[in-house]
């Protein structure tokens, strides 16, 4: 929200620096963000004063260039050697002495300096407009009326204004606070005395004639509380004159016309957003207040075609025909049509102050991504009292500077008047809220200046009514922040003591968990990211189309590629991962701890996840060695290391393929899913744009934690050798060998203390679909020495198993 520090104070005598009132808004809760210098003219005409051309002379070496003497007010005269063919003796002109810094209307800006042009000594630049930035015009220099007084600075004859500009960061409660009005009411109010808000009156108002009236129906009183207008007549469309234009531009407003000017003046200055509607396209004289048929077309302001919802509420028009449905001129409180606005051509209007359901607004203008400053202001919350008198402020402005006249009564559609809330504060509990004791003689001057109405008061309490502008002002804890916050926090002392209840969860199981986790993975050269739960529907869609149902879709969102929960940890990382290919960086190892979300027809569905994506290489390049890009046995290794940290050690492993994974394997206890990982399919890949290979993995936290075990113990070193044994088994080449590891545990008791695949062979002599797996076995007892007999007795018995279950041949 910009709001100008010069256009405060027309509606508040103070003497604050803009510093010092930036900083007193902060403290009242009107968060300054930035103060920057706004300048009518770029570099405000600095240094640049009015000059009187004395004597004009052709310069002796070039044929286009004249030697001119020129007062300045100092006394003497300055040589000027000029370019412009209409520079005369007897002008009265603005001059660039030596040292002034020009900024031009285009083009970089420069300093002038003292030189010499073809021999002839220049000590200055008499200026053209697009020289000094007042234009585009470089038809010759700026010749001023005979009445400018010579040597007075040019930015006070031109009228230049400098002004601060405040950026206020408005938190969504504070729709009063949208206005130059709400603002220096806050503004007065810190003050702590009477100092009055002077609000440009409108008493002047009146009917002049009754030339178009207009008739209102408003089909939806829930959605448009209040409706009101009136006609003005005998209007010309023109450029607005230089103070609204400087005006609206000091806080980033483009001017557009005197009329659309004139709506977001008014709506800048008080809070209300007006809009104006050409009463030629206003049908029959009669407007109609409703929502449309699904998928009804509309053409906006800017000429864009939308297809509306049956929930949007429009500001029709009467049709030709009485049988016909009423024409869509305005998305209520959102966007105005491309017909119905104000044209060049325009003699008379129908000026609308309404006020609007904030979810309504909001649900309009999220859906199709329009976004306004109406919008803004209705989404807040606005006075619904406060439109009466915007409309008439803003019609004594369209018959000052348009030349219109009232020509209909105010039409006011108001079936339920808002009033304000009343609200008992007693004085105990202000006090024990604040800490402190705060006068109460000062708490009532801040209610009265913030507008509050005083019911009653007495030594116990207060009773008051708030303002109806004040749309978040409830309960008396409400009243005592706005007191609080105009008295200032910083006035309560931090106390010597603090008090308080401390909670914990004697359950930390997952938190230990997650900690333990993350330092692993960061060990592992795993970096953390942490994305947003809210993502795009059109990724489920893309990939799940079978199941678009069970996407959790939001109800409001100001952003298309932000409609739903994920139902993923995947999707959001792969933005991650583009995001980081995209500026070249490809080595990546990734993790995350997150929520999905899923829609059931029970209700609704949320799981914990531990996410890991990898893309690139294993190792950075070296001269020492090859790079390795990271594959799937790397992952399976994280996998491995995960379970064994968790105490999970026996589990069951199953490879598959679905539509996100193409060779992916499944970690099982029992019918419970731990984990999947494996690498994504390319088409997956593909429609993320990453041009790369990437490896996931989903771990169930839920599922995890269920089977995870404080097993980690300190065990001495063995007081016994180990005994190891290798066998190369021929086998089909669709056992994996997680199934050799699984058999040869279960067959050999506890001797079996490790299981390692070190080599794989496949060859046509092995035969068709076969492969050779070289595995190592550790055997160790613990209690004594394993003599070869005791351990050829076991290894025979898994070879055994292997032949009968996996129809493994042993070579020698």
């Amino acid at each position: 929200m910009n709001i100008s520090y010069n256009w405060l104070k027309e509606y508040l005598d103070f003497n604050l620096t803009p510093e010092a009132a930036g900083e007193r808004l902060t403290q009242t809760g009107l968060e300054v963000e930035a103060i920057e210098k706004f300048e009518s003219v770029k570099g405000g005409l600095e240094g640049l004063t009015i000059g009187y051309v004395n004597s004009v002379e052709k310069h002796p070496d070039a044929d286009k260039l004249s030697v001119t003497k020129v007062d300045v007010g100092t006394g003497g005269q300055l040589q000027i050697v000029c370019g412009a063919t209409n520079v005369a003796a007897g002008q009265k002109v603005i001059v660039a002495q030596e040292g002034t810094m020009l900024h031009p209307f285009s083009g970089e800006s420069f300093k002038i300096k003292k030189t010499k042009i073809r021999g002839i000594v220049s000590e200055g630049m008499i200026c053209a407009e697009d020289e000094i930035g007042l234009s585009e015009d470089h038809g010759g220099i700026m010749v001023l009326d005979n009445n400018a007084p010579i040597g007075i600075a040019a930015k006070d004859y031109l009228n230049v204004s400098t002004d601060y500009i405040f950026q206020i960061g408005l938190t969504p409660n504070r729709g009063d606070a949208m206005s130059h009005i709400g603002v220096a009411r806050d503004l007065a109010a810190s003050h702590h005395e009477n100092l009055s808000l002077k609000i440009p009156s409108v008493e002047n108002f009146l009917v002049s004639n009754y030339l178009l009236p207009m008739e209102v129906v408003v089909e939806n009183t829930e959605a448009c509380p209040r409706f009101s207008g009136i006609t003005i007549s005998g209007i010309t469309v023109r450029e607005s004159p230089e103070w609204v234009k400087v005006k609206l531009k000091a806080i980033g407003l483009r001017p557009i016309n005197n009329i659309v000017d004139i709506t977001n003046f008014v709506m800048n200055e008080c809070g209300q957003p007006l809009h104006a509607y050409d009463t030629t396209e206003i049908v029959g004289g009669r407007i109609v207040v409703k929502t449309v048929d699904q998928d009804t077309a509309f053409r906006t302001l800017d000429d864009k075609e939308i297809k509306l919802r049956n929930t949007d509420l429009m500001v029709c028009s009467g049709s030709e025909k009485s049988n016909e449905v009423p024409l869509p001129m305005c998305i209520a409180g959102v966007y105005g049509g491309l017909k119905s606005g104000v044209k060049e051509t325009t003699t008379s209007i129908f000026l609308e102050a309404a006020c609007w359901n904030p979810t309504w607004i909001r649900r309009t203008a999220t859906f199709h991504n329009l976004r306004t400053d109406a919008a803004s202001r209705f989404e807040k919350g606005i006075d619904p009292n406060g439109n009466i008198y915007a409309l008439k402020r803003a019609a004594l402005l369209i018959g000052e500077l348009a030349g219109g006249m009232v020509s209909s009564d105010i039409i006011d559609v108001y079936p339920l008047p808002v009033t304000g809330r009343q609200i008992t504060l007693t004085w105990e509990k202000l006090n024990r809220i604040a800490g402190i004791e705060i006068p109460k003689q000062i708490a009532i001057l801040i209610l009265k200046a913030l507008s509050f109405g005083i019911i009653m008061e007495d030594d116990l309490q207060i009773i008051v009514t708030s303002p109806t502008f004040k749309t978040d002002v409830y309960r008396s804890e409400d009243v005592i922040e706005e007191i609080l916050r105009i008295y200032g926090f910083d006035k309560i002392p931090v106390p010597d003591a603090i008090r308080s209840s401390l909670s914990f969860n004697t359950d930390d199981k997952k938190e230990s968990l997650t900690e333990e986790l993350s330092q692993m993975l960061a060990a592992g050269g795993f970096r953390e990211m942490m994305n947003n739960s809210i993502s795009n529907s059109k990724y489920h869609e893309a990939h799940f189309s079978e199941s678009k149902e069970s996407v959790v879709r939001l109800l409001s969102y100001s952003n298309i590629g932000l409609d739903s929960l994920r139902t993923s940890m995947l999707f959001p990382a792969l933005e991650v991962i583009r995001y980081n290919h995209n500026r070249k960086l490809f080595d990546l190892r990734l993790f995350e701890f997150g929520k999905t979300y899923l829609k059931k027809e029970d209700g609704y569905l949320e799981n914990s996840y531990l996410a890991l994506v990898i893309t690139g290489q294993l190792t950075p390049e070296s001269w020492k060695e090859q790079q390795k890009p990271v594959d799937h046995f790397f992952l399976k290794g994280m996998m491995e290391k995960i379970l064994k940290k968790c105490g999970i050690n026996k589990y069951t492993e199953t490879a598959f393929s679905d539509a996100i994974w193409e060779q992916g394997v499944c970690y099982r206890v029992g019918k419970t899913d731990l984990l999947s990982f494996g690498k994504v399919k390319e088409r997956v890949v593909n429609s993320s744009d990453i041009k790369r290979e990437v490896l996931y993995a989903a771990i169930d936290m839920d599922a995890l934690l269920r089977y995870a075990k404080n097993t980690v113990k300190f065990s001495p070193l063995p007081k016994f050798p180990f005994v190891r044994r290798d066998l190369a088994l021929v086998i089909d080449s669709t056992i994996s060998f997680g199934e050799i590891e699984q058999i040869a545990y279960k067959s050999s008791g506890n001797l079996l203390k490790e299981v390692n695949l070190f080599d794989v062979y496949a060859d046509e002599k092995l035969g068709a679909e076969k492969k050779s797996y070289a595995v190592s076995f550790i055997f160790l007892d613990e209690q004594r020495t394993l003599t070869d007999a005791g351990v050829d007795k076991v290894v025979e018995k898994m070879i055994q198993q292997f032949q009968s279950q996996l129809n493994a041949n042993i070579r020698h």
